[in-house]
């Protein structure tokens, strides 16, 4: 039996054909999750490198951020509905592009405040994300485990999150540590989820939409362990 037969469901007998199909599904699938990750670090680079990044923050910054948020959601909903239904792959491939590009830019502010206040905390935030995401992909790999059922939770979770965080943003409370640690745990949750649904449900032919989906967990997870790490030099 190869890995990938074990992978898929139990219950479902699996052809050669099947499990080939499948096997390159995720592959491209994690190709593509690998390619959004160096264009996100490509485009900070080359954001902080030209001077633009303090710019890009003052202004973010100085403005409401719900407003900020606001966009954000409608560029993330554009991007995820485009690479879920479009025929094209090239504009699946803006799609991906364009929600890259979107997180880049919503990740400056954060970026500019680790650089200023927590030398040293880019780094740390990045290795754990990197290892965090690397053991939830094992447990869900190794397991075959159906983590479906994450779906109502994630996506409840995820309400409560942006009403909290659009509370904050109204009222000017802080939502403080514990808030950055269970919006980790939230991520590492959708991360299992999103692993999930390559291994067994997503269709074959959209292994774009399957990147963008992992890609902007894998974001979410990043986002909140770095607060956290600026956070503990406060």
């Amino acid at each position: 039996m190869t890995p990938y037969e074990r992978i898929l469901p139990r219950y479902a007998p699996a052809t050669r054909s099947t499990v080939d199909s499948r096997a390159r599904f995720i592959v491209q699938t994690y190709n593509h999750l690998f390619g959004a990750i160096a264009l996100f670090t490509l485009i900070e680079i080359g954001l902080f490198t030209s001077g633009l990044a303090p710019v890009i923050a003052a202004g973010m910054l100085g403005t409401s951020w719900l407003l900020v948020l606001g966009g954000f959601v409608l560029v993330s909903w554009l991007a995820s509905r485009a690479a879920h239904t479009a025929q094209s792959r090239a504009v699946q491939y803006v799609a991906l592009a364009g929600f890259v590009a979107a997180e880049a830019i919503v990740f400056v502010p954060l970026l500019v405040i680790a650089q200023a206040r927590a030398p040293g905390a880019l780094q740390s935030a990045s290795l754990v994300t990197f290892v965090g995401f690397a053991a939830l992909t094992a447990i869900a790999f190794k397991t075959r485990k159906d983590f479906s059922f994450l779906g109502g939770f994630l996506r409840w979770g995820g309400i409560v999150a942006l009403l909290l965080i659009a509370g904050g943003a109204i009222f000017g409370f802080s939502l403080g540590t514990f808030f950055s640690v269970a919006m980790v745990g939230f991520a590492g949750a959708a991360i299992l989820y999103d692993t999930s649904n390559v291994i067994r449900e997503f269709p074959e032919d959209r292994p774009v939409a399957a990147a963008l989906q992992l890609f902007a967990s894998v974001a979410l997870m990043f986002w909140y362990v770095l607060r956290l790490f600026i956070a503990s030099r406060d």
